[in-house]
């Protein structure tokens, strides 16, 4: 039931005089209009709010306010009629019945219960950007300099949820730090380099107008290329002065780097084979892989024909010379004709294998669901073939082939070792080699088809055996003259298939099956990649990996495990190729000899290009002579040599900004004191920032590192536009064309959301999760409106002195501070969703549910100048200016709107008053109240405990029509432990009002008995715990009469002439000079 309809059930409930139920019944939407959080809940922060907010040392157990019914019991059994008796009286209704409204102390704020996210946060960051709060707070903090290094995102594409869980996650950091008395500078960064960017500038442009298309003409339409801000996420940083990969100072910063690495010989140019992309016509780096799970290959077995024996095995093979062949089993057909050797593991055993004729003359053999194609040489049965195989994998091979085989010898594979075979396409005779560990039996037949030109493990067996091999492939993919009569032909379409074709007519082909496997792909374009030997530039990782390696240890990461991982990628990477084949880039400084090729890079060629660069850019090495960018040592020769045409990758660019940014720009610090990016970046940005640092400084760039997952949908699902499940942030923030089903919720709910989830993996979002979060935002405003409302009247010379303060007070002081430091040891460890629960859970749900509810009739009716309504005020103040410290590096904007309609000038102990919130300091430690007797905190904790049960049995009573609001009701209480009871019995007596049980129950009455039952008690419970024992609880009809102020029953209610109608605190409060009895509420 909603909390209006239970409010006008109580209304009707038969327990109230007829202008009480008319004035409750009016009042119901008014109440679940302006404290909506005390009426709704959702069972997501159901289940979130049973987690402990922080430890409290009491006994055995610990308490924790639940969710479950008492939190929705609070309108079933709480009375509101003193603040509904004195609204309704303002809105103009009965004077009668609004008698003592001006005693009354409603709450006031300009503070809206709404946000009106998508007008009031644009409005908050011009009063940040107008007053400059970022500088202004950094310039005046005294603690140690904080640089959290932006790794730069292609300036390429719209901004999207990605990139607001990493702007968003780092502006938590920083504010956080900012909090904490550092200095902190946070410098945006872009990547403007690179083939995206080239692509997207090519899409632009029409079939002519890219055939007239220079490389400096690209150059300069890729500059223009538009950079996007996150800002509107509410995100703090330098936006006036980014860093840009294209900026002159940034690219000679590049050369430098370059140039440290060169001359310390980590930098050379070689002939290798490297992944290439044909699409993208470039070489690619590892970083620049996706592995595509799901490619499918044509895989082929071939044969290729012995024609010479060592002396070594010629006992062992003579005999089946005639008949001989090497079987090998490849993935790229289209290598064959850059064959130059057949592999072989030393440390296996391998046999003759005779094939004898498939009997049933069969051209397809069925494998797993796939058809294979039977080879011509095996169709026939008219070859006789002895092969050679690896012995482990006769039998997988006879079933594969559909064939019966015999074993005739067995012998160690480095028997084989020298022997000659036929090349199948080209005739050539070509050795047998000794490989190493990557010749296994997993697949294939143990004898591994070897191209130099093609693979790095075939690359480095050519070097060990002085192979002499081709590459005949060229840029585009497609077969060069080399490859004879295959040139022009698609290596990966109809070359492939060409190359099966022919070696089927020459009776080669065994076999031919798809093969589904994993298969690098090109990043950018999405299409598979080919392994081929080009002349580029490397840098040597071999030369400084174990002081990579050493460096990564020294680093924290967050998660730990991502130390293994990059560990990982570091020890196993083979040497970085830095050079790309395209014209938007960096270009690597070299000069090249017309006539030797020799490669010209010292270091007065790096220094002078740096110079250069400084000041033109990098495009002067486009459009300036090799005379004007040669130095004065070299120019004389000028005529020698021209300008290479690689750029470097764009791995190096953004790896150098260590170099570029943080050891140029004042106000940063190398090494960073942290990198935050996605887990993708352990072999991206991380390791390529990580290598050039190393390489030059002998340290790593960064103090810590911090991953964070993917951002799927609500269902798990990567997001993509043919699925329609994109989450666009933009619509996030300021709502879709359709505003019911895509409403506006502002930046602050998407930084929550931000906030809730365990970024070190991937993290959902979607309407439902955003519903969720907008829900709690909204509870979260309404706490903060609760606190300002109630401080309308505040002033500072009020405050009660700590001592001063009741029990209960001192214990909501106990239960902050602790929350304080549980929350700053999250924000410490980066475990922000741990800060979301406790936020959810204490300000919420505990301040809500236990004191906000507790100290309503003190705040309002207990009198403006009263001491309980004062000390309370103390206690909220304390939670306001804690709290508003404590959200507002996750919720900046809401917690800027709560301070800049603070109703009280907030004063600093230097004298200063705090205009903007992060002009705060994070709430210092207060010994003091943590240090609240153990006792007292135990027996709190016991009494909050009760209060649950309590409620229960009020509810109880409630549906038994005994009572309508708990403030019809009175309470006995009988405890079985001595101790215990007397206890109770003292607060029942306590001095002053906001510690006596009865305000802490919220009903009229409070009594102590001796036994376990009471004649007017007609509900009960009980409690228990094992260091209270067991309390029974009855509940009966209140003594006495209702009071007209502040709707407690009372006995004293009709003593006072000239107020017959108030109880004896109400009377005053209304005459002050009519002291209040003590213990005006116990019998």
């Amino acid at each position: 039931m909603e909390a209006g309809s239970l409010l006008r059930f109580a209304a009707a409930s038969g327990r109230f005089t007829p202008g009480e139920a008319k004035l409750a019944a009016s009042q119901a939407s008014f109440l679940c209009h302006s404290y909506p959080h005390h009426y709704t809940w959702l069972p997501f922060f159901q289940i979130c709010s049973k987690k402990r907010a922080f430890p409290r040392p009491i006994g055995n157990r610990s308490f924790c306010t639940e969710s479950t019914g008492d939190f929705f019991n609070t309108s079933k059994r709480r009375s509101r009629g003193p603040v509904m008796a004195a609204k309704k009286a303002a809105e103009g209704g009965k004077k009668e019945e609004g008698k003592y409204k001006h005693t009354v102390d409603l709450p006031k704020t300009t503070f809206g219960l709404r946000a009106n996210a998508v007008v009031r946060e644009p409005e908050l960051q011009k009063l940040w950007e107008e007053n400059q709060v970022l500088k202004r707070v950094s310039e005046r903090n005294t603690g140690d300099r904080f640089t959290l290094h932006d790794g730069p995102p292609y300036a390429n594409g719209d901004l999207h949820m990605g990139h607001a869980l990493n702007k968003i996650l780092k502006d938590i950091i920083n504010r956080y730090k900012l909090l904490q008395n550092h200095k902190v500078s946070y410098v945006p960064g872009w990547d403007c380099h690179g083939l995206p960017i080239e692509q997207k500038v090519l899409k632009l442009m029409d079939e002519e107008a890219r055939k007239e298309l220079t490389p400096l003409k690209l150059r300069k339409k890729a500059a223009k290329f538009a950079r996007l801000s996150s800002h509107r996420f509410g995100i703090w940083a330098d936006w006036d002065n980014p860093y840009l990969t294209l900026s002159p100072e940034y690219e000679a910063a590049q050369v430098e780097v370059l140039g440290q690495m060169a001359m310390k010989g980590y930098i050379y140019r070689g002939l290798k084979p490297v992944h290439w992309s044909p699409s993208s016509v470039t070489a690619l780096a590892e970083a620049e892989l996706e592995y595509n799970e799901n490619h499918v290959s044509k895989s082929i077995y071939a044969i290729f024909k012995v024609t010479a024996l060592p002396p070594a095995s010629t006992t062992l093979l003579e005999e089946f010379l005639s008949d001989i062949y090497l079987a090998i089993w490849t993935t790229t057909p289209w290598t064959m004709p850059a064959n130059a050797a057949v592999a072989v593991n030393p440390r296996l055993t391998y046999v003759v294998a005779e094939l004898l004729p498939n009997p049933e003359g069969t051209t397809e053999v069925p494998l797993n669901g796939k058809k294979a194609k039977i080879g011509n040489v095996l169709k026939s049965g008219e070859k006789k073939l002895y092969l050679i195989v690896a012995s482990e994998l006769v039998p997988k091979l006879e079933s594969k082939w559909g064939v019966k085989i015999s074993v005739r010898r067995t012998f160690p594979g480095s028997a084989l070792e020298h022997c000659r075979y036929i090349h199948p396409i080209n005739g050539t005779e070509c050795p047998v080699v000794l490989g190493g560990d990557y010749i296994n039996t997993e697949s294939g037949t143990g004898l591994v088809h070897t191209a130099p030109g093609h693979g790095q493990d075939d690359y480095v067996t050519g070097l060990k055996y002085g192979l002499k091999w081709i590459s005949p492939v060229d840029d585009e993919g497609r077969f060069t003259h080399e490859a004879g009569q295959f040139q022009g032909l698609n290596v990966l379409q109809d070359g492939n298939s060409a190359v099966v074709s022919y070696l089927d007519a020459q009776l080669s082909l065994l076999l031919e099956e798809p093969y589904k496997h994993k298969y690098p792909y090109d990043w950018r374009t999405d299409k598979p990649t080919i392994f081929r030997a080009t002349e580029q530039w490397f840098a040597s990782v071999d030369g400084f990996r174990d002081a990579a390696l050493e460096a990564i240890k020294q680093v924290k990461w967050v998660p730990s495990k991502a130390v293994n991982r990059i560990l990982a990628m570091t020890s196993g990477r083979s040497d970085w190729c830095i050079s790309r084949q395209r014209p938007w880039g960096v270009p690597i400084p070299v000069f090249y000899h017309v006539e030797s090729k020799e490669p010209l890079i010292t270091q007065e060629t790096i220094d002078h290009i740096k110079n250069i660069f400084a000041d033109k850019g990098s495009d002067a090495w486009w459009y300036m002579s090799i005379e004007e960018l040669l130095p004065e040592k070299y120019r004389g020769m000028a005529s020698q040599y021209q300008k290479g045409t690689d750029t470097m990758d764009v791995w190096f660019d953004s790896g150098s900004s260590w170099a570029a940014v943080l050891s140029k720009r004042e106000g940063l610090g190398y090494p960073a004191n942290l990198y935050l990016e996605g887990s993708d970046q352990h072999r991206g940005w991380f390791q390529s920032s990580l290598l050039t640092s190393v390489a030059t400084t002998g340290k790593a760039p960064y103090q810590g590192v911090i991953t964070h997952g993917f951002v799927l949908d609500e269902k798990g699902l990567k997001m993509s536009k043919s699925r329609g499940n994109v989450v666009d942030p933009n619509t996030i923030i300021n709502g879709g064309r359709n505003a019911k089903e895509e409403p506006g919720y502002g930046a602050d709910v998407m930084r929550l959301w931000v906030s809730s989830v365990d970024y070190t993996g991937d993290v959902l979002i979607g309407p439902h999760i955003l519903r969720q979060m907008s829900d709690m935002y909204r509870k979260l405003r309404g706490t903060m409106r609760f606190l300002l409302s109630n401080l309308h009247d505040w002033k500072s010379e009020n405050a009660v002195h700590y001592d001063d303060l009741p029990v209960i007070d001192k214990y909501a002081l106990y239960q902050l501070e602790s929350i304080i430091n549980s929350v700053k040891d999250s924000y410490e460890s980066y475990d922000f969703y741990k800060i979301f629960q406790a936020i959810q859970r204490f300000a919420i749900v505990d301040l809500s549910n236990f004191y906000f509810d507790m100290a309503k009739d003190r705040l309002y009716v207990g009198g403006s100048t009263s001491f309980t309504r004062r000390s309370c005020q103390t206690v909220l103040v304390e939670h306001l200016v804690s709290l508003v410290s404590v959200i507002a590096p996750i919720l900046p904007h809401l917690a800027e709107d709560v301070w800049q309609n603070l109703p009280f000038q907030y004063v600093m102990e230097d004298g200063s008053v705090a205009k903007f919130v992060f002009e705060l300091k994070w709430p210092q430690l207060n010994g003091r109240w943590l240090n609240m007797s153990a006792d007292d905190v135990d027996f709190l904790g016991t009494i909050l405990q009760l209060r649950s049960e309590v409620n229960k049995v009020l509810e109880n009573a409630r549906a038994g029509k005994l009572i309508g609001s708990s403030l019809d009701a009175k309470v006995f209480l009988c405890a079985t432990d001595s101790s215990t009871l007397a206890k109770l019995e003292e607060m029942c007596m306590a001095s002053n009002d906001a510690d006596a049980l009865h305000r802490i129950f919220i009903t009229s009455q409070v009594a102590i008995i001796n036994s376990r039952s009471h004649e007017e008690a007609a509900y009960s419970g009980s409690y228990s715990d094992p260091s209270s024992g067991e309390i029974w609880i009855g509940v009966a009809r209140a003594d006495g009469l209702k009071c007209e102020r502040c709707w407690n029953f009372s006995t004293q209610v009709g003593s006072f002439v000239e107020h017959p109608t108030l109880c004896a605190r109400c009377y005053s409060v209304i005459d002050v000079q009519q002291p209040l009895p003590a213990a005006a509420g116990v019998n």
